[in-house]
């Protein structure tokens, strides 16, 4: 999952750091899921951050990453620009 954060009113990127870093960390810690800023590190008031899930169920999946989002939602010192969904499919 990608979701795109707006961080209005930012001035800098170590403010930028201290809201992403705490949100990354409570993420993660939460969910047990991979999680990283993948886009737009230079600017001040936007952030991408990428998930990542492995699951043998796409219903799960698909949960797991529903509830992410709404604790973003909920309680990132952030407003949710937008997300995107993806499964990738592997058969061993």
């Amino acid at each position: 999952m990608q979701v795109t954060l707006n961080l209005e009113g930012n001035s800098s990127l170590k403010g930028k750091r201290k809201v992403i870093k705490s949100l990354l960390g409570r993420v993660g810690a939460r969910f047990n899921v991979g999680v990283s800023e993948v886009g737009r590190q230079d600017v001040y008031e936007t952030a991408i951050l990428g998930f990542a899930v492995c699951g043998p169920d796409k219903r799960v999946l698909n949960a797991v990453l529903d509830n992410i989002l709404d604790f973003i939602e909920d309680n990132a010192d952030a407003e949710v620009a937008d997300s995107e969904m993806e499964f990738d499919l592997f058969f061993g």
